[in-house]
């Protein structure tokens, strides 16, 4: 007999995060909701060191072990989403399918929401014989001006 996958519900905000922590039996520290709350605030890419920092500034004492592990099993689970960049591991608040704009004057991460044509992802397809079902895209440039 052959198992189905469950595939959860996209992840687009705070309360989707908490809830499908809840799903997969995952307890909801208070240090657990910090560094969520923080991700969907900030609605930027932070290093574990950026979340560190953060949470302290704010009065929210956490332990780096803490954070590090926190993050590890979020993006684990696909509730939060991890980057491996040049600088290290970036985390973010998107889990859905989604691209980057990686701006290299800034070294942002920007998250893109964008469709391909049908004829190119055909034209992927053709070439490779594999059946497209998602994709991301990394793009790179300036917002300044390069001369």
């Amino acid at each position: 007999m052959q198992q189905q996958a469950v595939f959860a519900k996209p992840i687009r905000s705070l309360e989707d995060a908490l809830e499908q922590c809840q799903v997969l039996g995952m307890r909801v520290s208070r240090q657990r909701r910090f560094i969520l709350e923080l991700l969907w605030q900030a609605n930027e890419h932070l290093s574990a060191r950026d979340i560190y920092d953060r949470l302290n500034q704010q009065g929210k004492a956490i332990g780096h072990t803490s954070v590090y592990q926190n993050l590890e099993a979020l993006s684990s689970q696909s509730i939060i989403e991890c980057i491996e960049h040049c600088d290290g591991r970036l985390y973010g608040n998107i889990s859905d399918s989604h691209s980057h704009v990686n701006c290299l004057d800034t070294n942002q991460i920007l998250d893109v929401h964008l469709k391909l044509p049908e004829e190119i992802i055909q034209l992927v397809e053709e070439q490779t014989g594999v059946r497209i079902t998602d994709y991301t895209i990394n793009f790179y440039g300036y917002r300044n001006s390069q001369e």
